[in-house]
């Protein structure tokens, strides 16, 4: 697929970046096609969406995006079985500190153990125990009203978790690099909990509006969106991250991250082909 990218459009003293036509009509019609019921059941979200207490979603849809690395057949599994772990019951078994009778050796999901599934539910119990709910804690710490809410609420959630885990820092769980990092995982599960048109995402969260919300830039998201002359960058950080989100922006000003849904879909077009 060879395009010849975005149009650049100089008003006054200001170079505008244009999306073609061609490529805003393949991108509209790719998210229509991909952000369908249909698409549920192969994909992670399916594991928040089966419950309706918001705390089982908000621990759901993270546990479920941290270990979003990989083949999908074999998140989907790994989610499976970290919800088998908690009973099917994610927010009884946090409050419970059921974690704690785990062997933090064992191994959930590729390079996640037992260890970062306690270090992080010890964060979220402290997160529960204090404010309610995870949606609420984004409240208290003003992420939405960040430009950047995703980096924000990971910032603010590491300086609790670090403090329920004896002053330790853990990657597997949240990245630390915030500057640098795309937040890939965690930009994807606020996709899940904040996007509300009823089709894939649950839109359950109120303290982060759609519209600031940042594309889920991982490798193959990358890939199609430099394919396409959305992004030049050839880092998959946190700038690329912004650029790409913002260029989007200009098409959807309500609503960016339903683009992902057409860069995935596209994406997997173009490894089966």
């Amino acid at each position: 697929m060879k395009t010849d990218g975005i149009e650049n459009i100089v008003s006054g003293n200001v170079v505008e970046f244009v999306v073609p036509q061609d490529i805003r009509d393949l991108l509209d019609m790719e998210a229509k096609r991909i952000n369908d019921v249909s698409f549920i059941d192969k994909d992670p979200v399916q594991f928040p969406r089966r419950f309706s207490k918001l705390q089982d979603i908000e621990i759901t849809a993270f546990l479920s995006a941290i270990i979003a690395w990989g083949n999908r057949k074999m998140i989907c599994r790994d989610a499976e079985r970290m919800l088998t772990l908690m009973d099917n019951e994610p927010y009884k078994y946090v409050m419970e500190e059921g974690y704690e009778d785990l062997n933090p050796d064992m191994n959930l999901h590729r390079t996640f153990f037992g260890r970062h599934f306690q270090y992080f539910l010890r964060g979220m119990r402290r997160i529960y125990k204090d404010y309610g709910s995870l949606d609420a804690f984004s409240s208290a710490v003003r992420a939405g009203d960040s430009g950047a809410p995703s980096w924000k609420l990971v910032e603010e959630m590491q300086k609790v978790m670090s403090e329920e885990n004896g002053g330790a820092t853990c990657s597997q769980c949240l990245p630390v690099n915030l500057d640098q990092t795309a937040l890939k995982r965690v930009n994807m599960a606020l996709r899940w909990l904040v996007r509300d048109d009823g089709i894939v995402d649950m839109g359950v969260w109120k303290s982060i509006d759609k519209s600031k919300l940042f594309i889920p830039l991982d490798v193959h998201v990358g890939n199609i969106s430099r394919e396409l002359g959305l992004l030049r960058r050839k880092a998959n950080d946190r700038k690329s991250t912004e650029q790409l989100t913002e260029l989007l922006r200009t098409l959807r000003p309500d609503d960016p991250t339903v683009y992902d849904f057409a860069l995935f879909g596209i994406g997997v077009e173009a490894r089966n082909s």
